[in-house]
């Protein structure tokens, strides 16, 4: 062979091995092998460091697997060298964020907002172009948070979701021996418990939390306790099967003599997407997680989810666009003073995820970052209050021990006053003497005054309910009792905690619970019951509706609005200081007065009949005073068809799990 060809064959073999090199790179790319991908694509760039492939795919590998840290360079290295693409510089402005070069990111964001047509691109890119102009407001910020590193759990592994119960310290890490997960190149990650005395953690008494739970081969993630301690729900996936986190879902597990039972699938999962970090409301009834399933408003949405009395989930909502951004909004969590804790690359933030608290002011909801040293350029979540000043979170800041580290935290705030809002009722019915008792499984919604639904119970055996209201607001109770031969009206009821505070300067206590009660009387639905209308008054011989009475007559829009399967009777009746022929006459135009003013507010006529009595069914016979003829002088409506009600949504429509029975 001669010298030419065998320069020939050289340089065909090492084209073979080069396309052999970035084809096997860019599979494992395609299948979420993050690190095989960053190790191959490696193999090049100590041949040719301006490869702009290979540079490209090693940021988006460093970017998928969470180190957008390390894509920085990457991402310039590539776009120095030619590579363009829709989203390049966007992830890389992200990446210097995460670095703290916040001028660098900003000036990065500006040329991409002259020539990215892309609308979900420019409407994220423009967001964090707002964020960074906030950076210097955030930094002025006062602040009384005192952070440490938790080092007594803390290993060069990752650490992470700190959860407290009940004595017991719950947190996910990637220590120990199982097997490597190829999108990070580090081990799968188990949940792990220790003893603890608030922040003061035993490090010898550190153990895996199950073997039922934790698997070799798959991670397992955020965890979080039902309020009675004996149900948990976790995420479990990224096994590497599937391409990317498509095969994360939550999973639930009950605690039964002492051992956590096989995990169970939960039926709110949405095949093929990422749902995760589930965190249990105070009382329970609600289980608020982070997905990625389509209808959000960006990567990652918080939603929330409802738990009846029987344990089962339904009802699946987003959380809306005060709390989700067109960037990653996760790992949510309830304080025991009804706040929402959770992190956000979309907010304003110092780079990476960052701590915010959403609360409830006035029936608005504002979100707050946290601040520094809370927060930092890098990602910090994982929020957990063990009490109302001091906690623990999660942060991959410089100065950790490692990866992922757990820090704990104190607010040393001086005026900081918790003050606990609730409101306790019970419904109740009127019995056959007409004495109240209590009426059991009344499914109660509490609306803001908007119609909103804030939250939902359903009574037992006692007939209570607890909701957790907030100052300066009005809302709505709406009951309705479904189930059973006897059917009831559906019930509406004002409240309101506007006037109602608490004066905080001269509060003592750090946390103060202040509760409100309330009654719910649902009246039996029956064929010809009678209901009599207060305050509807008119003006001497005059039929026109006052306003005094058109607030009344309110009240009885609404009650045929909520039942709409009911037709009545409105009558009206006067006293006997007229002719009769006069008063019959007189209260049938009251009656036609009423019924057409209810027509005027959307209730359709063809229910409603007009009948007026005049004089010929006193209440009180011979009457004298004044007041014994107010009481004559009445309206009242009787129901005269009760038709099949739709009860609506079933509240036990779905089971715990999913269809297939896992």
């Amino acid at each position: 062979m001669n010298r030419l060809t065998q320069l020939i064959v050289v340089s065909l073999l090492l084209i073979t091995a080069s396309c052999s090199v970035y084809k096997k790179a860019n599979k494992e790319f395609s299948l979420g092998r993050y690190q095989n991908t960053i190790d191959t694509y490696n193999k090049v760039l100590a041949k040719n460091p301006d490869d702009p492939e290979a540079n490209f795919f090693v940021a988006e590998s460093y970017r998928k697997s969470n180190r957008f840290f390390e894509s920085a360079p990457y991402y310039e290295k590539a776009m120095l060298n030619g590579m363009e693409n829709d989203s390049i510089r966007l992830h890389y402005a992200f990446a210097l964020k995460s670095r703290g070069e916040y001028e660098k990111a900003r000036a990065e964001l500006d040329k991409y907002l002259k020539s990215v047509d892309n609308e979900e691109f420019q409407a994220r890119a423009s967001e964090e172009f707002d964020n960074l102009n906030y950076l210097d407001e955030l930094r002025q910020k006062e602040n009384f948070f005192r952070v440490k590193n938790l080092s007594a759990v803390n290993t060069s592994a990752a650490e992470y979701s700190p959860i407290y119960n009940d004595g017991k310290l719950y947190f996910t890490s990637s220590r120990g021996n199982n097997k490597i997960y190829l999108a990070t190149g580090t081990p799968f990650t188990n949940i792990y418990v220790a003893e603890t005395n608030g922040a003061r953690v035993d490090s010898t008494s550190i153990k895996s939390i199950s073997d039922l739970i934790n698997t070799n081969n798959v991670n397992e993630g955020s965890l979080t306790f039902s309020p009675d301690g004996k149900t948990i729900v976790f995420a479990r996936g990224n096994s590497g099967k599937r391409k990317g986190t498509a095969d994360v879902n939550l999973f639930m597990s009950i605690l039964r003599n002492g051992q956590w039972t096989e995990p169970r699938m939960l039926n709110i999962n949405n095949p093929g997407y990422w749902d995760s970090s589930p965190a249990f409301s105070r009382d329970g009834r609600t289980l608020y997680f982070a997905s990625n399933r389509p209808g959000g408003y960006g990567g990652v949405d918080l939603y929330s989810a409802r738990r009846n009395a029987r344990g089962r989930f339904y009802k699946v909502i987003n959380m809306g666009p005060e709390l989700n951004t067109t960037g990653n909004d996760m790992f949510p969590y309830v304080s025991d003073d009804g706040h929402l804790y959770f992190s956000s690359d979309g907010h304003p933030g110092f780079g990476g995820l960052d701590l915010f608290v959403a609360r409830r002011t006035n029936g608005v909801t504002t979100v707050e970052n946290l601040g520094v040293p809370i927060n930092s350029n890098a990602d910090d979540f994982g929020m957990f209050l063990y009490k109302a000043d001091r906690g623990f979170f999660t942060s991959n800041r410089d100065g950790g021990e490692g990866d992922d580290d757990i820090y704990t935290f104190l607010n040393e705030d001086p005026n900081l006053k918790i003050v606990n809002y609730y409101l306790e009722g019970v419904t109740m019915t009127h019995d056959s003497n007409d004495s109240l008792q209590i009426l059991t499984g009344v499914d109660v919604r509490l609306l803001d005054y908007s119609g909103n639904e804030l939250d939902e119970a359903t009574t037992g055996d006692d007939g209570k309910f607890l909701f957790r209201v907030y100052e300066h607001e009005h809302y709505n109770l709406v009951a309705k009792k479904t189930g059973g031969k006897q059917q009831y009206l559906i019930t509406r009821q004002p409240f309101t905690t506007v006037g109602k505070s608490a004066d905080r300067d001269t509060l003592t206590s750090l946390v103060t619970e202040v509760k409100f009660d309330t009654l719910l009387v649902l009246e039996k639905l029956e064929k010809n019951k009678v209901f009599v209308l207060e305050n509807i008054y008119y003006d001497l011989d005059r039929y026109e509706i006052r306003d005094d009475a058109a607030a009344e007559l309110d009240k009885l829009v609404t009650i045929l609005k909520d039942n709409p399967e009911i037709k009545i009777e409105l009558s009206s009746h006067t006293d006997d200081r007229q002719t009769e022929q006069y008063n019959l006459r007189l209260s049938e135009r009251r009656a036609q007065s009423a019924v057409d003013y209810i027509a005027s507010q959307g209730v359709d006529k063809s229910r409603m009949v007009a009948r007026g009595y005049g004089e010929s069914k006193l209440i009180i016979q011979n009457a004298t005073t004044e007041e014994e003829h107010q009481v004559n002088r009445r309206t009242e409506f009787k129901i005269l068809e009760v038709g099949r009600r739709s009860d609506g949504e079933d509240f036990d429509e779905d089971d715990y799990f999913d269809d297939s029975g896992n």
